[in-house]
């Protein structure tokens, strides 16, 4: 294999920050995914030295992809919604670029795992619109029109019943609510009518922590866009990080 085909990625969560090498020609991780707690609070400073510590433990020296919970304009983080708020305005590329003495490249979480599952997933070959959507702590999306991304479209902060979709839809509403599958599938049947309504999508590829039990609740969802579940499961942040940063 050789050193161009290697790609490093970071997939930052709310819990728990993990990184991988990656084999960008495949999308396989040729290491361990190294998985650390996310500080709390996760604020810049303490989550550039977890991000050094990550670095270390794979003992990486080229550039880094960094897929993130927020806005992420040119570097710039534009939103805090799961994250410290005083992530806001802060330039992530240059402060975790310093820490690090590497180039790292930040993206919104959402369409990173988007950009995996175009190239290696449940999107793979598919032109048109297609949707990525990411049920978790929130609800992130990832837009690609015939395999090119709209970057940062953060669906699952669309208005719906008077308040952000997320709070209602999102796996961690199902959790805190406690309730069922099939109540909770009704929930999000109602969102993705919403935005199916306002995108017309040709695909819709559901991931995030939901995407695991699929077969609970994907059968129940009643909508025009074939829907399918995410194929690259924990991977897809890191790996397409990975793919960001190599092909930038």
């Amino acid at each position: 294999m050789t050193e161009q085909q290697l790609g490093f990625g970071i997939d930052i969560g709310g819990s728990g920050m993990k990184a991988a090498t990656v084999n960008i020609s495949t999308g396989e991780l040729v290491s361990d995914r190294f998985r650390i707690d996310t500080p709390q609070p996760a604020t810049p400073e303490a989550m550039a030295v977890v991000l050094n510590e990550l670095v270390a433990h794979h003992q990486w020296a080229g550039p880094i992809g960094v897929a993130f919970p927020a806005v992420v304009r040119h570097g710039v983080v534009g939103s805090a919604a799961n994250i410290d708020k005083s992530w806001i305005d802060v330039d992530a590329d240059a402060l975790f670029s310093e820490s690090s003495g590497l180039d790292v490249h930040m993206l919104n979480d959402a369409d990173a795992a988007g950009i995996a599952e175009m190239r290696f997933g449940a999107g793979a070959g598919r032109k048109g619109v297609v949707m990525m959507l990411t049920f978790g702590t929130g609800i992130g999306s990832g837009l690609f029109i015939d395999g090119v991304l709209v970057p940062n479209t953060e669906l699952g902060h669309l208005e719906l019943d008077g308040v952000d979709a997320e709070s209602r839809a999102a796996a961690k509403a199902r959790d805190r609510e406690d309730l069922s599958w099939s109540d909770w599938a009704k929930r999000v049947e109602r969102y993705l009518l919403h935005v199916e309504a306002l995108f017309s999508p040709d695909l819709f590829i559901v991931g995030g922590g939901a995407s695991k039990k699929s077969h609970k609740w994907l059968p129940e969802i009643d909508i025009a866009t074939e829907i399918v579940p995410a194929q690259m499961a924990n991977n897809s942040g890191i790996v397409g990080a990975a793919l960001a940063i190599s092909e930038r």
